[in-house]
């Protein structure tokens, strides 16, 4: 069965940028985020802020469209990013954090 996946834009608070690819988001991310690989370029210019990402049903749509991104002009990935997250806030702040449950007795 063929994998979902997603690419994703990383930036650093300098709005340093690094494009990736991955069958599983909340991992990569998570790595991306604790420096799982010390001597990766993300891990060397704290690129851990998720600012924009794509999911796809096929991860060779996903691979494609990361080889698409990578060859855009800087400018035009910023455009991207603006697009759906003007403020470059980090997607991800909230994940792995507990949920609160709506409690429906409680009156208005």
């Amino acid at each position: 069965m063929a994998k979902q996946g997603y690419v994703y834009i990383l930036a650093s608070s300098f709005k340093r940028l690094y494009i990736g690819v991955t069958t599983d988001l909340a991992t990569r991310i998570w790595q991306h985020k604790n420096h799982h690989f010390p001597d990766s370029f993300t891990a060397r210019y704290k690129i851990d802020s998720l600012v924009c990402y794509e999911s796809y049903s096929l991860v060779v749509r996903a691979i494609a469209r990361e080889k698409e991104l990578k060859g855009w002009l800087r400018s035009r990935k910023i455009a991207l990013i603006v697009e759906s997250n003007p403020d470059w806030k980090d997607l991800s702040a909230d994940w792995g954090k507990p949920i609160t449950l709506f409690d429906g007795s409680k009156a208005f």
